[in-house]
């Protein structure tokens, strides 16, 4: 029996909604799958993770038929319906914004459009046709499409003023939101979505957390934001050695079990026994803290299916980022008063007071990006305040990680150990062991180290950053959207550090794990003042009186 046979009689006992069947995808040497295959059932989310480079984005598209794989074939069940969230943001820019929403159901937009059209052109020939489109219009529910669409926009915060504007005129963040509801639109049988999440608020985030933890169909995510994947995910489908493997549960269930399972592979001396019993011991906690989650999750489908025998460890590369301060800091870090920035006379950010005390770590954010990098741009000095001062503590000494740090990449002449050269403070630090010391931590070894600096990936420029912040040794530290471009592995490692840090931290990032876990502080800077809570993140977006002041101060 081959491959094909093997998986169509399976059909018949599980219901496997998408199959993939002997896939092998080579760009010229590279081998990017080898003889892959795999299913996707029924009931699960997939989050599809791997290194930067493994293939995440390419192998979404073979599943979408955008691309063709060099062999094997992706068999969707038959009489199914595949729906992808479409990455191409001008391609429906002569449509309305409702109109594109619906034509993410194909068939039915199909025998919406010819109705129409028959209608308009209407005569006693075309009766019958127009009947037997009107039975398959209301099969498929059509007659409540519209008020569907509306609804799915309206709950990604597309209001209903804008339902009939044609795409070309909307603004890019709220194009990805119409995008995002096309795909959603009309309960599709399999749902894939490549970093769904981008350019979307945090409260957008939850809803669509919630949609998809309720949602019954399938769907196959490649995402870069850990609480959404763990709110999500049933099952982690890691790409590596050119293979796909399912490990059933959500990111931080897939982390930290390899984790342990690398800590024990290197016990040699522990015995079978007490290696199970730790791991059953983790299943048994990880299970107990997941129950008590708030965070929408499918967990109890995840709890039930969490499988002992598929713990194994990654060969995932971390970074070793370690922030140390050179000296501890006073009780005063920071005080800001009446600070105000505006741009071609739009107000970002007014009346903003901070008393910044050691061991605050704040997450500053703002529904306009433009306001926090504002706001981090005046206090290292880079742009002039409309109003206001600020005055930094006697002991600190800062450092800051720029959203755009294209600035500090221009000079084409440097390799990275000379980049990393021009930051040092003593003639001691100048040595070669030395500096090389920086860089591996963040994965440039041998080689890699001798790259030119104006070659660099976009992950590769922030891990460049990141050295010279762990050589600065500052006890202050500012993140303007840290985890940009950083894969999974950079983030985590990023994050863990920074709950360890001895010091003080101002930043701004679109991860909701990253602020849950890092910040003891919530800042939110606005055109009409600020609001200054000691509080979690989580709690900081549940508090009821908290939103309604929100509201008041973006009115």
């Amino acid at each position: 029996m081959n491959t094909f046979d093997y998986f169509c009689t399976k059909f018949n006992k599980i219901q496997f909604m998408l199959t993939v069947s002997n896939l092998s995808v080579q760009f010229g040497k590279r081998i990017l799958f080898d003889e892959v295959n795999t299913t996707f059932t029924q009931g699960n989310c997939y989050g599809v993770i791997g290194a930067n480079g493994a293939g995440k984005s390419t192998f979404l598209k073979i599943l979408a038929g955008d691309i063709d794989p060099t062999s094997g074939r992706v068999i969707l069940e038959p009489g199914k319906r595949m729906s992808v969230l479409n990455q191409n943001h001008n391609m429906f820019d002569e449509h309305t914004v409702l109109e594109t929403v619906m034509m993410g159901n194909k068939v039915l937009f199909a025998v919406k459009s010819e109705m129409d059209a028959l209608y308009a052109d209407y005569d006693d020939k075309n009766a019958d046709r127009i009947g037997e489109l009107q039975v398959q219009f209301e099969e498929m529910n059509g007659w409540n499409a519209e008020s569907d669409a509306g609804a799915m926009l309206s709950n990604l915060g597309i209001s209903a003023d804008m339902h009939y504007t044609l795409m070309g005129e909307m603004e890019g963040k709220m194009k990805v939101r119409v995008l995002l509801a096309q795909a959603l639109f009309g309960n599709p049988d399999v749902l894939v979505m490549d970093e769904p999440t981008n350019d979307l608020d945090f409260e957008t985030i939850t809803w669509l957390e919630n949609f998809l933890a309720n949602y019954d169909n399938t769907v196959i995510v490649v995402s870069h934001d850990r609480h959404f994947l763990d709110s999500v995910c049933t099952h982690i489908s890691d790409i590596d050695f050119s293979k796909i493997n399912h490990y059933s549960g959500n990111y931080t269930f897939w982390y930290e079990s390899s984790q342990l399972a690398a800590k024990q592979k290197a016990q040699q001396n522990k015995k079978a026994e007490e290696k199970k019993a730790e791991l059953e011991e983790f299943i048994r906690r990880f299970s107990a803290n997941v129950a008590k989650s708030k965070q929408a999750t499918s967990r109890k489908k995840m709890i039930e299916k969490l499988n002992l025998d598929e713990i194994r460890p990654s060969s995932r590369r971390y970074p070793a980022i370690i922030f140390d301060v050179e000296r501890e800091a006073g009780d005063q870090i920071l005080h800001v008063q009446n600070l105000a920035a505006s741009v071609d006379g739009e107000v970002l950010f007014k009346n903003v007071d901070l008393n910044m005390a050691k061991g605050d770590k704040v997450v500053v954010f703002s529904k306009d990006s433009r306001a926090t990098t504002a706001f981090y741009e005046i206090l290292n000095g880079n742009q002039k305040a409309d109003a206001g001062t600020y005055d930094w503590g006697i002991t600190t000494n800062q450092s800051y990680l720029p959203n755009d740090n294209s600035q500090f990449f221009t000079d084409g002449s440097l390799n990275l150990v000379d980049w990393l050269r021009q930051f040092v403070k003593t003639e001691e630090e100048r040595d070669e062991v030395y500096v090389r010391g920086f860089l591996g931590k963040m994965i440039f070894s041998g080689e890699e180290a001798l790259k030119k600096c104006t070659v660099l990936s976009g992950g590769e420029k922030v891990r460049c950053m990141l050295s010279r912040m762990m050589m600065i040794r500052a006890n202050v530290l500012m993140l303007d959207e840290p985890t940009n471009h950083l894969d999974l592995e950079s983030i985590t490692a990023f994050n863990n550090s920074l709950k360890n840090f001895k010091g003080s931290v101002l930043f701004t990032t679109h991860d909701h794990e990253f602020a849950q876990t890092v910040a003891n502080r919530v800042l939110e800077i606005t055109p009409n003042g600020v609001i200054d809570r000691y509080m979690t993140f989580d709690e900081y977006l549940e508090d009821e009186k908290i939103q309604e002041m929100r509201k008041k101060m973006y009115s």
